[in-house]
């Protein structure tokens, strides 16, 4: 049951995700709702984790780092979408560090340092890279649904080959499990779809509407796995130092929203750097 419960909801994240970037000329407010609540619920994982020490954010320190990271993430969108208005959200994010600050004098009996170290922490550390997706999709929102998909065939090419044959281990102070073989595997899985990409007409006209070169897609895959790698075992160095399993428990059979996108985040923002060299070039 448990399999199965994990495969419903697992399919109903990644049609969420697809059908968000599929439908972006038409309804770009799909990205903007699913991501934003990402953020809200990533932040609020993610502070959990870096108070370790078990003391709970206010409800109050909450509900404004949320809306925090939701106008950080509006201040990306409406700069790519709407040039004439940028200054709002950019307004929004200077009232939220404003706010939140002063806020915290307000709170006495609280560890203003592990409060702040919560807030900032989270923001940069979930809010930004998930904001950065815009300035992805600005290029093209199908390289950012190739990312998606490069992660995703990561993961599976990288379980597959570390089950199969994984015996040097990559991480073992932090992840045990994870293995050499494991990453190879996943970034042959990942090296050939940029390949087919670059290459197969049909997909290309999917993921390739800007025309990038083989070497931006093998480029975009290798840093892919290297980043998703780097993002995963990153979150499980915080779930480690905190002394839990997982994030949170919102997806069922899956754990928490962060455990879900710890890799999305650190892929988000070396893609971001791929993609503004291959411009420069080309």
């Amino acid at each position: 049951m448990n399999i199965v419960k994990r495969a419903i909801f697992g399919g109903i994240y990644v049609a969420l995700i697809v059908a968000s970037l599929l439908l972006w000329d038409t309804c770009k407010w799909m990205f903007v709702l699913l991501f934003a609540a990402f953020i809200v619920l990533g932040m609020n994982e993610a502070s959990k984790l870096l108070n370790y020490d078990g003391t709970k954010a206010p409800i109050l320190i909450k509900i404004i780092d949320s809306l925090g990271g939701i106008a950080l993430f509006s201040a990306f969108f409406v700069y790519y979408n709407f040039p004439s208005a940028k200054w709002t959200p950019l307004t929004l994010v200077a009232a939220y560090i404003l706010i939140r600050l002063t806020t915290q004098l307000y709170m006495p009996a609280r560890n203003a340092i592990a409060d702040v170290r919560q807030s900032l922490g989270s923001l940069v550390y979930v809010a930004l890279p998930l904001s950065m997706l815009n300035t992805v999709a600005n290029v093209s929102p199908r390289i950012v649904l190739a990312m998606f998909v490069f992660i995703w065939l990561n993961d599976t090419g990288a379980f597959l080959v570390g089950c199969a044959i994984g015996k040097h281990r990559l991480f073992e102070r932090i992840s045990p499990k994870k293995s050499w073989e494991g990453v190879f595997g996943g970034a042959a899985f990942v090296i050939a779809a940029s390949i087919a990409i670059a290459c197969v007409p049909w997909l290309s006209n999917i993921f390739n509407p800007n025309g990038f070169s083989v070497a931006t897609w093998i480029a975009l895959g290798i840093v892919t796995v290297i980043a998703s790698t780097l993002g995963d075992l990153f979150e499980s160095l915080l779930k480690r130092t905190a002394g839990v399993k997982d994030s949170g428990n919102i997806i069922p059979g899956h754990g928490g929203i962060l455990d879900r996108i710890d890799s999305l985040l650190f892929v988000t923002l070396a893609t971001v750097i791929i993609l503004q060299i291959a411009t420069a070039i080309q």
